[in-house]
């Protein structure tokens, strides 16, 4: 038996296979510490899961947060390197509440970070760390993946009106044809605009038999651009050896104020909700002065509790 086993639990053991494989891919160690002023957050709350965060006023009478989220805490404390890319990975913990009955949870993330001229080799390499992290865990996973520029250019063809885009996206998260529908109604849309969203959120399945159709729907609301870079950013995949556990899936959405491009979600048979979310967030970058593109993703190891207590992750 090995040391790590003899002294780490399983999802300390997961947390640590995870940081050594980001580390043999060349992304190098984030530290931070467990505070941030609150107004980083009190600006960006739309970008957190959860509106509840901890707060304190420390010695110097400023208003400080314990930390709910990693990446925002990253993108502010970075700077923009010409033609550098910023590889990153981190194993921090986050103060949320998930749920506001059941109070603050202390939940743990492992995830990685790129910044600077992010390319297509460099896309395909973040989902296929996405899609090495899942099957660390476990061999049961499936890496759901969507292209959100895409996506926007459908909604946006059904409305630019803030609060239906809202209720839109709401709609597609949940395949919820009907309900798309019924807010054309309600606002007077003509039906015929959300024929592409419609379309959109039918397509599920493997990236061999969706791509086709998916091309041609971008064509037709001009994102022809963004369907062909998802299109070589998966050709790249094969190489990767995930690429059979890959499908595309336009549920897998994010909030377009802060998500554009590529977004995905990871899931284990067996667990309900994402263990793992992540995507480019290039508008997020630019509202807090930023111009690098980036893309990341989190695993969050609180979800792997019940994998980990069944003895499922991998040995």
């Amino acid at each position: 038996m090995i040391i790590e086993d003899q002294v780490m639990d399983a999802q300390e053991r997961i947390g640590f296979r995870l940081r050594e494989l980001y580390h043999r891919h060349g992304y190098r160690r984030y530290r931070m510490s467990k505070f941030e002023e609150y107004d980083l957050y009190s600006r960006n709350k739309d970008f957190l899961f959860s509106d509840g965060v901890i707060t304190f006023t420390d010695t110097n009478g400023r208003l400080m947060a314990m930390k709910p989220d990693v990446t925002l805490s990253i993108v502010k404390n970075g700077r923009d390197v010409p033609d550098a890319l910023r590889k990153l990975y981190y194993h921090e913990n986050v103060y949320r509440a998930p749920d506001q009955e059941s109070g603050f949870r202390e939940m743990t993330q492992v995830g990685v970070e790129c910044m600077g001229p992010v390319d297509e080799a460099c896309l395909a390499e973040v989902l296929a760390l996405a899609g090495e992290s899942l099957a660390l865990c476990s061999e049961r996973y499936v890496l759901e993946i969507s292209q959100l520029d895409v996506l926007s250019a459908a909604v946006n063809r059904v409305s630019e009106e803030k609060g239906i885009r809202k209720a839109l996206l709401a709609c597609t998260t949940e395949k919820n044809r009907h309900g798309i529908l019924n807010l054309c109604r309600e606002n007077g849309l003509e039906e015929k605009s959300a024929e592409p969203l419609l379309r959109l959120i039918s397509l599920y399945g493997s990236p061999a038999s969706v791509l086709p159709e998916l091309r041609e729907i971008a064509g037709e609301i001009g994102a022809a651009d963004a369907a062909e870079e998802l299109s070589e950013v998966l050709d790249q995949l094969e190489e990767s050896g995930i690429s059979e556990r890959v499908l595309i899936d336009f549920s897998a959405t994010g909030d377009l104020k802060y998500y554009n491009g590529i977004a995905f979600k990871g899931f284990i048979d067996g667990i309900p909700g994402a263990v793992l979310s992540g995507g480019q967030y290039e508008p997020l970058m630019r509202r807090l002065g930023r111009k690098d593109r980036a893309i990341g993703f989190a695993v969050f190891l609180n979800q792997l509790e019940r994998l980990t207590e069944g003895g499922g992750a991998n040995a």
